[in-house]
């Protein structure tokens, strides 16, 4: 069965953002999409040009119409536009769930467009963070909007800028405190690099890591003659904290594209698909991050500004995926990761070490080339 998943939110005539990034991503993850209207939008990847609201009575209307017939397994929101339409949609699934029946809500809480339109009413801050974030599984604010939606909550004119893993373990505890059941902030506008994120491993042991398509140990090899180093590498990192206090991070290389075009609705919608499929939270989020990041990695190029994602890249893992900026010896990486013991054991060897490093003494290269010379001599006689 494809279970019901529910997306209210704006509508982007472009297809890269809004319902119908939502939509497509529902249906790469095998479920049944549906879509309330919240606003309509005159935009394109170079920007919003006009956004239409929806009356908040028909917002409700929309959602009822669906509540009354199908049996939803997650909802997630997206554009919300104003505090009519907040509490329309408040009022509307207050109507249909209790608190203990609530299905998985996920709350992006979109204020500004990729291309820096507002598409959230600076009124509408506070009925969004009193109103909605209460009844919310997990919020999925990026930089800005963590920073907006911060200081609203401390009648603050400016939240400190979020520029650091600890800083980002900060805002979410104080986003946590806004009522939601977790938080989720995405670090695509924060600069970490490896070195980074290893220093804070080191001094937050209790954190869970996961590093999707990061270079693992012993892989420099597939980085001669590229700068920077490994561990100088900027990647991107979404932290996540759940109500009970425990972070998890989710890491991967950061891709140097223009087709960010919908990526917050993309995770957003993601996640709701996993959650609707029974997922737990940390392997929901593990595993929208991944599709998400592979749809920006396949992205098409379609459009003359910040282009859109491929939606229907393959879900699964492919054994030995198509070249990409970020993995560009698909193969060779493959052959390191499944032989790792054996491939450390040789590369970490005192001999590999001191003749990389030029200082292996000759004698021992001596004999090593005599070894070598024995061992060829005696195969080709083998197999001659």
């Amino acid at each position: 069965m494809q279970p019901p998943v529910l997306t209210i939110a704006g509508s982007d005539p472009s297809g890269g953002a809004g319902i119908q990034a939502d939509l497509k991503t529902f249906a790469a993850h095998g479920c049944y999409g549906m879509s309330v209207l919240t606003a309509l939008t005159a935009q394109n990847t170079t920007g919003v040009q006009e956004v239409f609201p929806i009356t908040s009575s028909f917002v409700e209307q929309q959602i009822d119409s669906v509540l009354d017939d199908i049996e939803v397994r997650a909802i997630k929101t997206g554009m919300l536009y104003d505090s009519d339409t907040i509490r329309a949609v408040v009022r509307a699934l207050k109507k249909h769930f209790t608190s203990t029946g609530f299905p998985p809500l996920v709350c992006d809480p979109v204020c500004v467009s990729t291309s820096g339109h507002t598409l959230l009413h600076p009124d509408a801050v506070e009925t969004l963070v009193s109103e909605l974030f209460p009844l919310t599984t997990l919020i999925t604010p990026n930089k800005s909007e963590a920073e907006l939606l911060l200081s609203y909550s401390k009648n603050a004119s400016a939240y400190p800028e979020i520029k650091s893993l600890e800083s980002m373990v900060g805002a979410t505890q104080d986003l946590l405190s806004l009522g939601p059941q977790a938080v989720l902030i995405k670090g695509g506008h924060v600069v970490v690099n490896i070195a980074d994120l290893d220093k804070f491993s080191t001094q937050h042991p209790d954190v869970l890591i996961v590093r999707d398509g990061l270079f693992d140990e012993n892989m420099e090899i597939l980085q001669v003659g590229k700068t920077p180093s490994i561990s100088e590498q900027i990647i991107v990192v979404d932290m996540l904290r759940e109500h009970e206090g425990s972070i998890s991070i989710f890491a991967r290389p950061h891709i140097a594209t223009k087709s960010t075009h919908g990526t917050g609705c993309t995770l957003s919608a993601a996640i709701a698909s996993e959650l609707a499929q029974a997922q737990c939270l940390v392997e929901a989020v593990r595993t929208a991050t991944v599709y998400t990041h592979r749809g920006i990695e396949g992205a098409p190029g379609i459009g003359r500004g910040n282009g859109p994602l491929n939606h229907l890249h393959p879900l699964k893992r492919v054994l030995i995926p198509s070249k990409s900026a970020c993995n560009p010896y698909p193969f060779t990486r493959l052959l390191i990761e499944e032989s790792a013991t054996i491939w450390k054991d040789f590369v970490q060897h005192k001999f590999v070490k001191l003749l990389g490093q030029g200082i292996l003494p000759k004698q021992c290269f001596t004999y090593f080339i005599k070894q070598d010379y024995l061992y060829l001599k005696y195969y080709a006689r083998a197999y001659g």
